[in-house]
């Protein structure tokens, strides 16, 4: 199998999982958060909402540096329907993305910094799976867990939901 197509099969499923959790974030909520190191939740909501976005970044550049004062980051959306938005922007980048990238492009090699500290460098393909679509899945689990903390409704993801039998 391509990698694009497997790229892109994994891209639409972690898509469909979360617009599920998406849907049942509560609005007016933004700054709550579970403890004094937890992320509010409008932070974490929007991550969530913007990080399938990344596989086309890390298509289009060779590199990203988590010490960049100008380095994107998340703007704290106030609905839902803003999240969803964002969502789908983010995903129609990726799918663009990997549409237009070739299987040579994916076996180059992407780094992940800290100013002049290497935190990864790994051929694009293992860097999309292990810092987007995998870091995606972490963030969702622990959104999961707010919504279970808020009285929201937890949907099903890869598996059975207490809250949807």
């Amino acid at each position: 199998m391509e990698l694009k197509k497997f790229f892109l099969e994994q891209l639409e499923r972690e898509g469909v999982a979360s617009r599920k959790a998406i849907e049942r974030v509560p609005e007016g909520k933004n700054t709550w958060k579970p403890h004094a190191k937890s992320m509010e939740l409008g932070y974490l909501a929007a991550l969530t909402a913007t990080m399938p976005g990344w596989i086309g970044m890390m298509i289009r550049t060779d590199e990203y540096d988590l010490a960049d004062p100008n380095r994107h980051r998340p703007m704290v959306m106030e609905t839902r329907a803003e999240l969803l938005a964002a969502l789908e922007n983010a995903l129609a980048d990726s799918r663009k993305a990997l549409n237009n990238t070739t299987e040579e492009h994916l076996m180059k090699h992407w780094k992940l910094r800290m100013g002049d500290m290497v935190m990864s460098d790994q051929p694009r393909y293992a860097a999309l799976m292990d810092g987007a679509i995998t870091h995606l899945a972490h963030h969702r689990g622990q959104l999961t867990v707010y919504l279970r903390l808020l009285e929201s409704s937890v949907p099903a993801i890869y598996g059975p939901s207490a809250d949807e039998r």
